[in-house]
């Protein structure tokens, strides 16, 4: 009952703030314009991040005031929040990537200190590693598939309820409260930002999308059942990390700068068979869900189903990829 009434809270908090914080970048001119690798036809409101930010903020306070796990969610409330105004400044003041890399990793470390990081593997500099690896990884992954309306909102939405339902009561509290608030915040948002949408998150958005997720990641077990159920939430966010790594090979053998921004994203690519875009939005929300469930009977199935569903999942996302690397994007664009 508290996990809806944390839903709820956020979701309220959001569909009111949203349309504030709109009417306030609208009256300070802070717009997304567009560009030679804009496909937006007009100037659009950017900044609503900050009402995803301020929605699941307030949902966590009011979790806090029932006695939840304060230590665990005020760490992950403290890290958002600089994660927040990280990705404030680079939308008002583009930063380069190192810097927002470097900034990214001291966060990151944040959570190692007060012991939020992967647990199940050994010695512990290496899961502290990759702690930091998979927060910073994540984080940006959620960036770099918010090129059209509604995409990374909708997949945010899709990963948090999964992290919400995968997680028993009966182990960190905090997963629940903070997958409840981030999912309520971040659907209020989606009313304003699907096809076609009246505002965008900007990276102030996207960036606190994939450091909570992350986070929510490696806050349960998952392997109550299986050992490889550990791997789950890997298909979760299965469509951010998709796209990262496709990105970063296909520029990798066009031999361009795997940071700098082109139209190679898996939805431009199915933009370019012909999908209109709320179409591609809508397969890939199908496609998260699909992951999710998929996630969601790995932690339930024996070891061998276990393996059967990533043997399926790896060669369905193989040939989907190959596929879409064969689409030719030459005069394509994407507002990445």
């Amino acid at each position: 009952m508290k996990y809806l009434l944390i839903f709820f809270v956020a979701l309220i908090l959001s569909l009111v703030f949203t349309p504030l914080v709109r009417w306030l970048a609208l009256k300070l001119n802070i717009m997304d314009w567009p560009s030679s690798i804009k496909t937006h036809r007009a100037p659009v409101a950017y900044l609503g991040g900050l009402a995803i930010y301020a929605a699941f903020i307030l949902a966590l306070v009011l979790a806090l005031l029932l006695g939840l796990p304060f230590r665990e969610i005020s760490v992950l409330m403290i890290g958002a929040t600089l994660v927040m105004i990280l990705g404030l400044v680079d939308d008002l003041r583009p930063l380069s990537f190192k810097t927002k890399l470097f900034l990214e990793v001291l966060i990151a470390t944040l959570l190692i200190i007060f012991n939020i990081r992967i647990k199940f593997i050994t010695p512990d500099y290496i899961a502290v590693i990759l702690t930091v690896l998979w927060v910073v990884g994540v984080t940006n992954a959620l960036n770099i598939i918010d090129i059209m309306d509604g995409l990374s909102s909708g997949v945010a939405v899709s990963a948090a309820l999964a992290f919400l339902f995968i997680n028993p009561p009966t182990e960190q509290g905090y997963v629940n409260y903070t997958a409840a608030a981030i999912a309520g915040a971040t659907l209020g948002f989606l009313r304003y930002n699907f096809p076609p949408a009246k505002i965008f998150m900007g990276d102030t958005g996207s960036l606190v999308l994939g450091f909570v997720l992350a986070v929510l990641s490696i806050g349960t077990s998952y392997s109550q059942v299986n050992k490889i159920a550990l791997y789950a939430p890997i298909l979760i966010l299965g469509i951010p990390i998709y796209d990262t790594f496709l990105v970063m090979i296909l520029r990798f053998k066009q031999g361009r700068n795997i940071f700098q921004g082109s139209p190679d994203h898996f939805a431009l690519r199915l933009e370019k068979l012909g999908f209109p875009r709320r179409k591609v939005v809508l397969i890939t929300y199908l496609v998260s869900m699909c992951l999710s469930v998929a996630a969601l009977l790995i932690v339930k199935v024996s070891f061998r189903w276990a393996v059967a569903i990533y043997v399926f999942v790896a060669v369905f996302s193989i040939t989907i990829g190959y596929n879409l690397s064969q689409v030719n994007m030459e005069k394509s664009h994407s507002h990445e």
